[in-house]
């Protein structure tokens, strides 16, 4: 009986320390399988024995139930190891060795008992009073190991949880309303090639559910699409502007603006060096497969695109921030990819310890002829440490004066914090990505590498002046959140948005001409509309675009009029491009909610931009078709779950 109690808290030990105890409490029971041929021997009377006592009977009873309850136990805890297995940070690892290694460590080191064979003894089994002396400070240590595992257990989700639900967090404003051209003929914005919209609303339509509106950007689903635009002639003037005037197809007497913008594309071997920083969230959030190990397989791919004389570094966060790779040449490929896989999710998230210490290896490694660079990896679920976004933003605001710019890859959902990625990425003179599947990342951090990474122009801002004489409201379409005051066009400490090397960007203002359905009433004691009769000039509006150049604080302007030149009488007749970018436009307006977009429906947009698909290589136009098809079927909510 006592054989019995002592391999009883064997197995108990062996459920709560983990693999160290597991395998020792295996070789106990490998040998109690090596003992039954003996007891079967015994009872088929193959060798001789006394007859069975009650004593002996009682002993065999136990030793059965004992079996049992080991297979059990093991049972209980492969699946325990699977399911929950204690997670580890990639930060530096802690001072004292763990409690689970200080178990695993006395069950392997514990002296063996001599072997014996005593009446009513299988040989081969550790003695009863060797189980009380060896086990009794083990049962201890597993107690506390169990407080460690509980205490866990409120900070980390297990793997495979579902994860949270309605806890993300949007950077959104209201819509734009129409203006009238005659009292503010001005436009001002910040030029934007995020596309973080884009693929949040693509994840929440796969799990057959809408997005809330407050996530859709309608210009980051315009610009998730490349356009084929003309391209500027060379580096030293890097952007050109192509416009579009064309019909509404979702309101009669209204026409549509296009603004394209094409960004110059760097050569291969024009562009500069590269000094990045991986700033990588490892905190219990990112446990799950769409979260920290897709960010490895993201990180992964990036490295493959980048040169032998780039270096990178690597700093993690969860708890307390740590470097995890110091500055390495890219060179030395086999290192990096050997760290990143190394990363494992657990703990808090100090997220403003580790943007700190990335910001410090970023500028300890300065680069001054190439791109320096922090990549911030997250869910955005920043809640140790710095949580205030305004001091965040200042913080990456001077940091971006010293020449470190910051991007942001986005994973998670549930408790996503979307507005404080735009915050950073746009302080930091970066772009703002959210990564849902590694087709995404491959289009992030391997297709469109170089425009992620290497800037051509920043503080890009466009100013568009309607001419009032024919134009009398107007409407930009998206850039809520870019929106600048008019005076912020011509100030070159005012910072604005970032273009990378090949990128395009797209604006669509949807116009309502001079005698065409108003949607403002004039005011009863404002300046009268324009004679009727009077001939009509040539011009809608006029395009200004300022930009500098990486290493320039002074802007420069390039601008453009849209004309009737521009014009074409029937949607039909329009560019391919812009009535593709029309499609995705009206698909973004019915997501939030339709208000301008009146009965135009998921079958319209299906219908333009099927016409309007045309050359598509990598498929993401065909995907926008499923990704309408999906949202006619959508469920409005996900359901909350406990």
């Amino acid at each position: 009986m006592n054989r019995t109690r002592y391999l009883l808290a064997a197995s108990l030990a062996c459920i709560v320390a983990g693999s160290g105890t597991y395998l020792h409490l295996m070789r106990a029971s490998q040998s109690l399988d090596g003992a039954a041929p003996v007891e079967q021997k015994l009872a088929s009377n193959d060798v001789a024995q006394a007859p069975r006592t009650a004593q002996a009977k009682k002993e065999s009873e136990s030793q059965a139930q004992l079996q049992t309850q080991i297979q059990i136990a093991a049972a209980d805890a492969k699946r325990s190891k699977e399911a929950a297995a204690p997670s580890i940070a990639a930060a530096p690892p802690p001072a004292g060795p763990r409690v689970e290694d200080q178990i695993a460590g006395r069950v392997a080191l514990a002296p063996q008992a001599p072997s014996m064979t005593a009446p009513g003894q299988v040989q081969g089994l550790v003695p009863p009073f060797a189980a009380r002396s060896r086990f009794a400070d083990d049962l201890t240590l597993s107690r506390a190991l169990a407080d460690v595992q509980r205490d866990r257990s409120k900070r980390e989700p297990a793997i495979g949880a579902p994860e949270p639900v309605g806890r993300d967090k949007f950077a959104n404003a209201p819509e734009n309303a129409f203006k009238v051209a005659r009292d503010a003929p001005v436009s001002t914005f910040s030029i934007d090639v995020d596309t973080a919209s884009y693929a949040f609303v693509r994840a929440q339509l796969n799990r057959n559910v809408l997005p809330p509106p407050a996530s859709v950007r309608t210009e980051e689903l315009i610009n998730y699409f490349p356009y084929a635009y003309e391209a500027p002639a060379s580096a030293s003037e890097p952007f050109r502007a192509n416009v579009a005037v064309f019909p509404n197809p979702w309101a009669e007497g209204r026409k549509l603006i296009r603004i394209g913008v094409k960004g110059y594309a760097l050569q291969q071997t024009n562009r500069p060096r590269a000094n990045l920083v991986f700033l990588i969230d490892t905190s219990g959030s990112m446990q799950p497969q769409n979260r920290l190990p897709l960010v490895k397989q993201s990180l992964a791919m990036l490295v493959t695109q980048l040169q032998p004389e780039d270096r990178i570094a690597i700093v993690t966060y969860a708890g307390n921030a740590g470097t995890a790779l110091e500055p390495t040449s890219v060179s030395e490929k086999a290192k990096i990819l050997a760290t990143i896989d190394r990363l494992e999710a657990g703990g808090s998230t100090a997220g403003a310890e580790g943007i700190r210490q990335a910001y410090a290896l970023a500028e300890q490694n300065f680069d001054a002829s190439g791109v320096n660079r922090v990549i911030l990896a997250t869910d955005g679920d920043f809640n140790v440490g710095i949580t205030n976004k305004d001091e965040l933003k200042g913080f990456v605001e001077r940091q971006r004066e010293k020449g470190i710019f910051l991007s942001v890859l986005g994973v998670g959902a549930g408790n996503y914090n979307d507005a404080l990625a735009q915050t950073l990425a746009q302080n930091g003179n970066g772009v703002a990505a959210y990564i849902d599947t590694i087709n995404e990342a491959r289009k992030v951090l391997v297709e469109e590498a170089s425009s992620t990474l290497f800037p051509i122009g920043k503080d890009v801002k466009i100013q568009i002046e309607f001419n009032p004489a024919t134009v009398a409201e107007y409407r930009l379409i998206g850039y809520e959140t870019r929106l600048l005051n008019r005076d912020d066009f011509a100030n070159d400490k005012v910072d604005a948005g970032d273009v990378g090397s090949g990128q395009t960007v797209t604006a669509l203002y949807d116009i309502v001409p001079v005698g065409g359905p108003r949607t403002v009433d004039d005011l009863r004691y404002g300046a009268g509309a324009p004679a009727t009769g009077s001939p009509s000039p040539a011009e809608y509006a006029f395009v200004k675009i300022r930009y500098k150049l990486p290493r320039s604080d002074q802007s420069v302007l390039i601008s453009t009029p849209v004309d009737r030149g521009s014009e074409q009488e029937r949607f039909e007749d329009a560019p391919l491009d812009a009535r593709f970018a029309t499609s995705v436009a009206a698909f973004g307006e019915i997501l939030r909610g339709g208000k301008h977009t009146a009965r135009f429906g998921y079958d319209d947009v299906l219908r333009i931009a099927s016409a309007a698909r045309g050359d598509d290589p990598y498929g993401y136009r065909s995907e926008f078709l499923q990704l309408v098809r999906a949202a006619k079927t959508a469920s409005a909510m996900q359901p909350l779950r406990p």
